[in-house]
């Protein structure tokens, strides 16, 4: 059985940077992503990537934070800079299918890890 742990979780100011990990089997070509939950809100994509292939961002994170795999370490992390309060949430690593170009839509995973919060404060 798939299990995914996340980490790296933290309390920080509006433009501070934090580093989120994620212990994944990435031998095969599926899909991985993080995804978050703020309160009272979806769950949305904020970054998938699969194993050689191109990485997709939602708009409000594009040059901000940025997906990448350590195939070696079987670790999936999320760098995250110039962090906002609307980025405040519960941040969940995901695995999905197989695709060209990996969506950022929650319902194509279906192995989820329990999440790691992050707090962004004003």
């Amino acid at each position: 059985q798939v299990k995914l742990v996340e980490s790296g979780g933290d309390s920080v100011q509006a433009g501070g940077s934090l580093r989120l990990s994620c212990t994944v089997d990435l031998r095969g070509n599926y899909c991985t992503g993080w995804f978050r939950q703020g309160a009272g809100k979806e769950r949305e994509g904020v970054a998938t990537i699969r194993r050689g292939g191109s990485s997709a961002y939602s708009d409000s994170v594009r040059g901000r934070f940025n997906i990448s795999q350590d195939t070696a370490k079987n670790t999936l992390y999320l760098e995250m800079n110039n962090l906002k309060p609307e980025d405040t949430g519960l941040y969940y690593c995901a695995v999905g299918g197989m695709a060209t170009i990996c969506p950022l839509a929650a319902t194509a995973f279906g192995v989820w890890g329990r999440g790691t919060l992050v707090t962004v404060s004003s």
